[in-house]
Parts: structure tokens; C-alpha cells; sequence
């Protein structure tokens, strides 16, 4: 089995003659710049989406499902290829139509980030499960080993970010606030396993994250104080001249706070490992960088296990606070109202 490295120090130190269409090492030529760009475009790479996953020198094909004109089940993308209806880019990100560069209608295809999914859902079944029937026959007796340290942080989570920012709301929001903390920590956690990949490093992956969490502000802000005094915290308080100015302004900040929190969690977790997969390269580009830079790497992964936690942590504490700004914001709108008929 040939090695990855190996194959990587190939492809970095080949290039293509344009002229003569033949490769060329890059000792022949004299542009350095392309073979360094080739190893930052190769490592890079990895960061993206894929049709299949790698366990070393393991590929593992993940099923193709697209809805156009009925539905189109392949068990991988080879079989896809060699059924002629359809094909794809260079990068295998994208599938056409063959002999067109028309996408299907609709690709539910599975992917390396929603197969990862799916594992951190599996653990946290295999975690939460059996610590939940324990947790049962367990009475008041605390818990022993792994599951004792699970239950520290789930008190912690309770005690320390959600009632303190949420209120009474957060109690009763419990369920989907634990979700949200121990989700993204594990999809964190496995980006840093060797052959792993971190599903919050993609947008699509935080974006839908962060659309659960609007709804869950503005279902608790509605249902605590109702659907006028939601309304009515649309116009800010201000006289009804000024409402067609403060209401858009509002309708923006419900959806500006989501999107925060979208993007940092992205962004956090996607410059890790960008910074990284830099280090790894800059071992390819010259060898007197390789001691330092397996001391940096070192270094960077134990940050990155800080921040796997810490992202997890604010992502929820943010979420608990938006719930209690928004319920307790209400609250004083209604106070006014009332205040303002009793005059």
C-alpha cells in the first residue's frame, strides 16, 4: 500500500509540460511558486465535501440519491458514472447531467459531512441512552466513571450558561440546549481523530444549526408572552410615526443574531484547521521546516481541542442568552402597554 505522503510529494512535484502535454518534475523547471501552490491546493482540498469517505488507505463510497424526472438511486459515485446519466466536475463536488452542465433538480446524495453527522449522532445514542436507563435505576445515587463526567457537564451546561442567561425559559428549553452543546462538540471532537472531519467546518452544517436555534428564540419569545407583545417588540417602543423605520430595523436584528452565529462557528472551526493543513505544507516546501513544524502542529491540535469546547460553549451560551433577551424583552414591552392603558 503505497503512502499517502508519498503520493502527495508525487502529485506536488509533477507538472504537466504545456507544450508537449508531457509531466516534468519540478526540478526541471524553475517555477517554484506552481509546485508550492499545488500542495496548498491538494491539502486544502481535504477541508471540502466529499462523495466518499477515507480511512487510511480505505475508501468507503457513500450512495447517490437525486430527484429529477423520479428518483435516481446509485450505491456510489463510480456506478453513477458508469450508468451514463449523469457526471461531475474534475473535484467530483458537483453532478450534471452527461453531456450537459445541468444539476439535477435534486441532489440528497449522502456526503463525508452528513455521513460524520450521523456518527456524532450515533455517539451521542450510544452515550445518552444507556447513561439515561442508568440514570433511572440509579435513583439519587450519582453515577460512576465516564457517565459521572457526562452528568457534571450537563449540569454545568444547565447551571452555568442556560438558566443564568435564559431564565425559567431555559429550564423547560433544556432539552434542545444540551442537543445543541454536546452536537457540536462531538462533531468538533471528531475533526481532530486522525482520518476524521468536522461537520461544523462547513456553512451549510452551522447554518442549519443556527436556523433551529431562531426558531427556538422566537417560539419561546411567543409563547411566554404571546403574539401581540411579539409584534409589538417589532416596533421598538418608539411612537407609530417611526414605526416604518424601526420595524424593518428590528426584522433585520432577528435574523442578524443567527447569522452570527453561523459564521463563527464556521469560521472558527474552518481557520484551525486551514492553519493547520498550512503548517503540514510548509514541510513539503523544505525539510529544514520539518522539526518546527511538527512541534507547531503539536501545538495548534491542543488548541484546537480548547476550542472544539469553547465554540461549543459559546454557541449555547449565545443561544441562551437571544431566549432571554427576547422573553424578558417582551416582558418590558408588555409592562409599558399596560402601564401606558392604566394612564
Amino acid at each position: 500500500m503505497k503512502d499517502p505522503n508519498d503520493q502527495l510529494l508525487a502529485q506536488a512535484d509533477t507538472k504537466v509540460d504545456t507544450t508537449t502535454g508531457t509531466p516534468s518534475t519540478g526540478a526541471q523547471g524553475n517555477d517554484g511558486a506552481k509546485q508550492e501552490g499545488s500542495v496548498f491546493t491538494t491539502l486544502l482540498k481535504t477541508l471540502g465535501d466529499h462523495r466518499e469517505l477515507h480511512f487510511g488507505g480505505a475508501h468507503i463510497p457513500l450512495p447517490i440519491l437525486l430527484f429529477d424526472n423520479g428518483v435516481h438511486f446509485y450505491p456510489s459515485l463510480h456506478s453513477m458514472k458508469e450508468a451514463g446519466l449523469y457526471t461531475t466536475d474534475k473535484d467530483d463536488h458537483h453532478i450534471y447531467r452527461a453531456g450537459t452542465e445541468q444539476a439535477p433538480s435534486l441532489d440528497m446524495s449522502v456526503t463525508s459531512l452528513v455521513a460524520f453527522q450521523w456518527i456524532s449522532m450515533l455517539i451521542l445514542m450510544l452515550v445518552f441512552i444507556p447513561m439515561a436507563k442508568k440514570y433511572r435505576r440509579a435513583g439519587i445515587r450519582p453515577l460512576k466513571g465516564f457517565h459521572n463526567a457526562v452528568e457534571a457537564v450537563v449540569v454545568y451546561v444547565r447551571d452555568q450558561i442556560v438558566l443564568p442567561n435564559a431564565g425559567s425559559e431555559g429550564r423547560k428549553l433544556m432539552p434542545i440546549f444540551l442537543t445543541f452543546f454536546f452536537f457540536i462538540l462531538t462533531m468538533n471532537l471528531i475533526g481532530l481523530v486522525p482520518m476524521g472531519h468536522s461537520a461544523t467546518g462547513s456553512l451549510n452544517v452551522t447554518a442549519g444549526l443556527a436556523i433551529i436555534a431562531f426558531f427556538v428564540i422566537q417560539i419561546a419569545a411567543i409563547a411566554k408572552n404571546g403574539i401581540g407583545a411579539w409584534l409589538y417588540h417589532l416596533t421598538g417602543g418608539v411612537p407609530t410615526w417611526l414605526w416604518p423605520i424601526m420595524v424593518p430595523v428590528e426584522v433585520l436584528g432577528l435574523f442578524t443574531k443567527p447569522f452570527a452565529l453561523a459564521v463563527r462557528l464556521f469560521a472558527n472551526m474552518t481557520a484551525g484547521h486551514v492553519i493547520l493543513l498550512s503548517l503540514i505544507g510548509l514541510t513539503f516546501v523544505a525539510g529544514a521546516f520539518i522539526p518546527v513544524m511538527i512541534g507547531f502542529s503539536l501545538f495548534i491540535n491542543v488548541l484546537e481541542l480548547l476550542v472544539a469546547f469553547i465554540q461549543a460553549y459559546i454557541f449555547t451560551m449565545l443561544t441562551s442568552v437571544f431566549v432571554g433577551i427576547a422573553t424578558a424583552g417582551h416582558d418590558d414591552h408588555g409592562h409599558d402597554e399596560a402601564h401606558a392603558a392604566a394612564h
